[in-house]
Formats: C-alpha cells, structure tokens, sequence
C-alpha cells in the first residue's frame, strides 16, 4: 500500500518556524502549487511580510501567531487551522534555534533553549497535529532534523543532540503513525545559506540557498521516501562518517573543519538564530 501523500485539495499545510530561511522558503514554495499554508513563528511581523509575498500565487498564506515552546499555544494554532479554515493535511515541523557551544565555556541556558524550541517545541505541535490526523484518517507530517544528528561536531553539542533525538523520534513513531495513515517523513538537509550558517566558523561544503532547500523537500514531499536529505554527495559522506571507528572519525572531522588547529575558545559566543527560527 502506498502512504498518503497531501496535495492541495486535502487540506492545510502547517509550517513552524516559517518567519525565515528553510520554512519561509518552502511556504512560498508550496503556496506556489496551490497549497493553503499556515504559517506559524513568534514574529508576527515577517509572517505577515511573507503573506504579502505570497500574494498572487494560486495558493495562499495563513499566518496564525504562535510560540512552539508553548504547548497551549500551539494547541490554540491546530484549532484555528481545523475550526477556522479546514483539514490539516500535512504538518511540516522547521521551527528551531543554533546556539554553538564550546566545551571549554558551557552555559546552561545553551542547552535548556535549544531543547526547548528544537525538541519539545516539536512534541508540542507534533500531539495536536496527529490527534487531528487520525481523526480524519490520513495525514502527513515532515520533521526537520539535519546532517548534524548523524554524528557529533565542534559547537553543535546542544542543537546537535537535539537533532539526533529527532531522527530517533521520526524512525520511533513511524512504526505506529504507518498503521493509522499518517505518514510521516524525516527531513536532514546538509549546510543551507542563511545568516546563521554564514556564522559558522569552518568551511561548509556543498552550500545550498533556502529556495534550493525548498525545491528539495517539496519534491521529496511528494516522494514515497521517509528520509529527504540534500545535497546527496555531501550528506551520504557524513552517513559513512558516522560507521567509521571513533579514533578515524574524530581524525577526519578535526582536518576537514579545521577545529583541531584552533585555540580554545575562552569566551561566550553571541547567539545565533537557526535559519528556521
């Protein structure tokens, strides 16, 4: 049997974190074929830019405020989209946060923030968006981890931790989601030109812009693939990386960033909002 793949006619996309990079790109994408988006972020102001934006393509824009480290509020977000403007057919979670850290300089609130937003802020969407679903009978949902839950790398301990938990969960729950007809899917893009990337203190190979991001995952959207990852020739590098014994992976990862050659890092780096923030 074939899974469930949402088309406009369905219903309601719902994007989190759509006020910038990856999510804000795909919405645009997405209204562009003629899906209804609601789009969801703390920044009222930039969704409504991107409702302006839309404007004129044969799909539209919802912009329905919300906090995803909120549970009530994102419980307020589904009932909006189910009570005011239709069925959710497919929920895409971006929503997130990219505090580097340095192990010689560690700050609690590095790692409580991350989670909250990265993690919990996907739980607190995911609950309201497959109770929905299986009442209906069908859905689609699209969680977006990244290459850096693979394995470990230099200032990713929070956010890369975070995204590891997210592979694990997409895997988890599709065993279950798969016998009530959800279908759900697990989004690892490689490194995407946003400002918070443009931060990054070591080389980022195989770059891509948020609009190239989002042309990738929409047609993976429409794919019966359960994991969308890009670009192949970089991300499938670092899927061999991660089978590779500790003593040659640790050797690798120091040369190819560079972060062997650095000095420790004795002062607290300035927060940087993740693209899909």
């Amino acid at each position: 049997m074939r899974n469930f793949i949402a088309h406009p006619e369905h219903g309601i996309v719902w994007i989190s974190g759509a006020s910038s990079g990856i999510g804000r790109a795909l919405a645009l994408k997405l209204a562009g074929e003629g899906y209804r988006v609601a789009v969801t972020a703390r920044n009222h102001e930039k969704l409504v830019e991107l409702q302006l934006e839309a404007a004129g393509l044969p799909g539209s824009i919802i912009v329905l405020d919300g906090d995803v480290t909120d549970a009530e509020d994102m419980e307020h977000v589904m009932a909006s989209i189910e009570y005011e403007h239709g069925a959710l057919a497919m929920a895409i979670l971006c929503a997130g946060v990219y505090r580097p850290v340095h192990g010689e300089d560690l700050h609690r609130a590095d790692f409580e923030k991350t989670f909250a937003v990265n993690l919990s802020g996907v739980v607190n969407c995911l609950l309201p968006a497959i109770r929905h679903m299986k009442a209906k009978g069908q859905g689609q949902i699209a969680i977006v981890s990244s290459v850096t839950g693979y394995t470990g790398f230099p200032t990713s301990a929070a956010y890369g931790a975070t995204k590891a938990a997210l592979i694990n969960m997409a895997e988890s729950l599709k065993f279950d989601l798969d016998k009530i007809g959800i279908r759900i899917q697990l989004i690892n893009p490689g490194f995407v030109d946003t400002p918070a990337t443009r931060k990054n203190a070591f080389h980022m190979p195989a770059l891509v812009s948020p609009e190239t991001a989002a042309e990738r995952i929409a047609a993976g959207l429409k794919s019966q693939a359960f994991e969308i990852t890009f670009p192949r020739r970089f991300t499938y590098v670092l899927k061999f990386l991660r089978i590779l014994p500790y003593g040659l992976y640790f050797a690798l990862v120091n040369r190819f960033t560079g972060w062997g050659e650095r000095p420790a890092n004795s002062s607290h780096r300035p927060v940087t909002p993740h693209p899909a923030e």
